[in-house]
């Protein structure tokens, strides 16, 4: 058994979903939202950390992390469970910051998640986004997806990500996962690879970079149905984030692609139940559209926001009025949500 492993279990224990190990500080564990630090437990020095972190890392991959200050891959916990980790250095030092990544896939339905989203998984082809900031959920509600293609599809399911977080178990389907680093180069290149292996589905684990993010668009238009990430937190941004990384002369055409390949965005955040037992997931829905298309032709994203309010009887809906919902049902305190509101001024009267 490693050392760290201790602190493992104490996060398993206290149903956190982060481990924070920082060079001067004290272990903390996220739990709800929270960071809390690990009673009883020693200031994290140089040489501890070296002798914890180096244990749980390849030779090659310490080796890689002393080069470049950053070190992204998977750890297990024996069967119990397993981790994503994140080695780094700061100003004071070496840290690392550790995912616990559930052992069993949750679905859609114990998620709460709406049912809209099943709908992503019945289609052929096309572009689907979950976005959202760092630890929104995005993996785990793709992983939902991707589990429920899995069990009632027949296709071949590619995943692309830095590192392979839930390992999906062959069921009807084949699911392959190449991790960033150690099965690809890149995910330019696992993209590139897997639109040659016959692929019916691929998942994107961050569409980070102007190649990655033509290649999954190419990937849809062919006629593969793509799941992607990015860091936005509303359908217009994440329209907006992708047709800025590309140049004048090119951004026509991502638009072209998009409005033949985009069917749907869900921005989601995570936000601490009232009673800090728990955690609930607030989402920006929106599906395909012929005004969609015309939208973005234009470049006038603004209108996607009436766009998703005259829609909400198919399953449409604006982060603010999802949050709005989750105050008036009593799950979250309103100043909580107040802070993840993207309209301010107009939550506070949705909210009211």
């Amino acid at each position: 058994m490693a050392k760290i492993d201790v602190l493992f279990r104490e996060l398993i224990a206290r149903k956190g979903s982060d481990l924070h190990l920082e060079q001067g500080q004290y272990p903390k564990l996220r739990v709800h939202g929270s960071l809390v630090a690990i009673d009883g437990a020693a200031i994290l020095t140089e040489e501890y950390l070296r002798e914890i972190l180096s244990e749980i890392a390849s030779p090659e991959m310490w080796r890689r992390y002393e080069a470049a200050g950053d070190l992204d891959f998977a750890y297990a916990l024996g069967v119990d469970a397993r981790f994503r980790a994140n080695f780094y250095r700061h100003f004071f030092g070496l840290g690392a910051v550790f995912r616990l990544i559930p052992s069993e896939i949750v679905s859609l339905e114990a998620l709460d998640m709406p049912k809209v989203l099943k709908e992503f998984g019945d289609l052929r082809s096309g572009l689907v986004l979950i976005t959202g900031p760092t630890g929104s959920g995005k993996s785990t509600t793709l992983a939902a997806v991707i589990d429920y293609i899995n069990r009632n599809y027949t296709k071949k399911i590619i995943t692309i990500e830095e590192p392979v977080e839930f390992v999906h178990k062959n069921q009807k389907g084949i699911v392959t996962h190449r991790e960033v680093g150690l099965d690809t180069a890149s995910f330019a290149s696992g993209l590139k690879s897997g639109i040659k292996s016959d692929a019916d589905i691929i998942l994107v684990g961050e569409m980070r970079d102007k190649e990655t993010i033509l290649l999954a668009l190419t990937a849809a238009q062919m006629g593969i149905l793509v799941f992607g990430t990015l860091h936005t937190n509303s359908a217009a941004k994440t329209i907006d984030r992708i047709i800025d990384v590309f140049s004048v002369d090119q951004k026509n055409q991502v638009r072209t692609i998009l409005v033949n390949t985009l069917q749907g965005i869900v921005s989601q955040q995570l936000l601490k139940s009232a009673d800090g037992a728990r955690r609930w997931v607030a989402y920006e829905i929106m599906l395909r559209t012929p005004a969609m298309a015309a939208i973005i032709t234009e470049g006038e994203t603004a209108k996607l926001i009436s766009e998703i309010q005259l829609n909400r009887a198919k399953g449409m809906i604006l982060m603010d009025d999802c949050l709005a919902e989750l105050v008036r049902s009593g799950k979250v305190k309103k100043e909580d949500a107040f802070m993840k509101a993207l309209d301010k001024a107009a939550f506070a009267t949705k909210a009211a």
